[in-house]
């Protein structure tokens, strides 16, 4: 069974919307081939509120959040990973409301990644976070979910009230996930995904792109992102088995259909399965910190 995609969603820029009886979500104007329509920016709550993934410091959508917040108090800023779509907005916004930023760590990211795209590499929350961290205001409570995989330090948050989880990049109802070493870990990330789906939630709001809902789907939806990644590794070996054994090589052949401007973001998902194949033995490369362009060979 192929991942049941969700790509259909209803929004207009600069609006807040009503998605749940506790969320509400302002879509910034950042659309793009990793970022889908743009950055969900989720604000939870009535009158004491907590915002998530404040998004991109563009002064259009800062403007929309204030007013998307007018008469409120924001008492947490909460940010699941430092990515460049996600957290720049995150101290100005946190400056304008008088509270903290939160996040895990800021991990440990090149001034480039291979995407060509910066990290925000400034950002450094004001409180760190870790697992089972709870932050509560009235009518609702959020627990901190340690998920590493698409960062090193990518947290996903729990509303307890709705069983809903915000996903941030982890998983993304319209789309796969980048897996980008050395930050990403693809053992981490495939251990991150069993630990979202075991906790059975009732709705999935991911920073981009609609939500998934009703429990049964999501466990169905989370249980085929696995597989899919099952799937790409053993198609990566079939592709080294058949001689080869070249990053680029290998995308050529199993993203034919994908447009090729995700080309060199497939590179890195695949480098991340090398990755994981090499810790657990069953492939090697002659080079220590391998990039897409080393070379790959079945371990003997």
């Amino acid at each position: 069974m192929a991942i049941p995609f969700i790509r259909e969603i209803e929004f207009e820029y600069g609006r807040v919307d009503q998605v749940s009886p506790l969320i509400r979500r302002v879509i910034a104007n950042n659309p793009g081939p990793f970022t889908y329509t743009g950055t969900g920016v989720y604000i939870i709550g009535q009158g004491r509120v907590a915002v998530i993934d404040p998004g991109p410091d563009l002064k259009e959508h800062f403007e929309a959040l204030k007013r998307a917040l007018e008469g409120e108090t924001v008492s947490h800023v909460l940010v699941t990973h430092g990515h460049s779509d996600h957290s720049p907005l995150a101290p100005v916004l946190a400056e304008w409301a008088g509270c903290c930023t939160y996040a895990w760590n800021n991990g440990v990211h090149t001034a480039k990644d291979e995407l060509g795209s910066p990290d925000d590499l400034r950002f450094v929350p004001d409180v760190y976070v870790r697992d089972g961290h709870i932050f509560e205001g009235p009518g609702w409570t959020l627990e901190a979910i340690e998920t590493p995989g698409h960062t090193s330090n990518h947290l996903c948050f729990a509303l307890h009230e709705e069983n809903a989880c915000f996903t941030g990049d982890h998983i993304m109802g319209w789309s796969t996930t980048v897996v980008s070493p050395p930050d990403g870990d693809m053992g981490d990330y495939m251990a991150s995904l069993e630990k979202i789906r075991a906790r059975g939630f009732e709705t999935l709001w991911p920073t981009h792109g609609e939500a998934v809902r009703g429990r049964d789907f999501v466990n169905t939806f989370i249980t085929e992102y696995a597989n899919h990644r099952k799937a790409r590794e053993a198609a990566i070996l079939a592709q080294m088995q058949a001689g080869v054994t070249h990053i680029p090589d290998i995308v050529s052949v199993l993203y034919a259909e994908v447009d090729k401007r995700l080309h060199p973001a497939a590179a890195m998902s695949v480098l991340g399965h090398m990755m994981d194949l090499i810790r657990r033995g069953v492939v090697a490369s002659p080079d220590a910190a391998p990039t897409p362009r080393s070379h790959f060979e079945l371990a003997s």
